[in-house]
């Protein structure tokens, strides 16, 4: 051997590794394996954080529950089949109607506690919820069904508060006749912030003063 290729390795020959050694260099097969595999880490931490990043990204975007509304496949809003648009003015339309069918407390202190684990608020304090009925009593809201009660936070940009709002003025839609009692509980129940902004600003004055929220 040569004293200008003393001490060096012989060209390296293509391979699985990108580069192979020659025989008789270890030297150079350990650099070429360290550095296929560096590459080949950096390449999955990189995929991996594509794939995160992508589903975060998603949730944010897709997943995540509106201000003001309860979760849907926990809520999804319940009716009591013995009201129906036939019969409001003998049902929900007569005063005290509410009051009536209004379920004990003893019932609803239990499931709000259960309610308040269920939906996983960071916040348990019961006095700082309403156990609300997606869809409103007034309006032939079911009762008891969990599937129409959620613990609905008192404050807030969309609170309990806007929420009875909406649903003294929904009520007076119903019983006036200005709107059906199906499309009434389907708009609350899909999406009473929506409604809200839709009913309440132009009937404000329906309102008694103690429900009335100054915006």
């Amino acid at each position: 051997m040569s004293k200008a290729l003393k001490g060096k390795c012989p060209a390296a020959s293509n391979g699985p590794l990108g580069q192979v050694h020659a025989k008789g260099c270890p030297r150079a097969a350990f650099f070429a394996a360290f550095t296929y595999s560096l590459n080949e880490s950096l390449s999955t931490v990189k995929s991996l954080f594509l794939i995160v990043t992508g589903s975060l990204l998603s949730i944010n975007l897709c997943g995540a529950q509106p201000a003001g509304l309860p979760d849907a496949n926990q809520t999804p809003g319940s009716v009591d089949s013995v009201v129906n648009q036939a019969n409001i003015q003998s049902t929900v339309c007569v005063k005290g109607y509410t009051q009536r069918v209004r379920p004990d407390k003893t019932y609803t202190n239990r499931l709000k506690r259960e309610q308040l684990r269920q939906y996983q608020y960071a916040d348990t304090d019961p006095r700082k919820y309403e156990l609300d009925h997606l869809i409103p009593l007034n309006i032939g809201g079911h009762p008891t069904d969990p599937r129409n009660l959620w613990p609905q936070p008192r404050t807030g940009e969309w609170s309990a508060e806007q929420k009875n709002e909406l649903e003294w003025i929904v009520y007076k839609m119903v019983c006036r006749g200005e709107l059906t009692l199906t499309e009434a509980q389907q708009r609350v129940a899909t999406n009473w912030v929506e409604a809200y902004q839709a009913w309440v600003p132009s009937r404000r004055h329906w309102l008694p003063t103690k429900k009335r929220h100054d915006d």
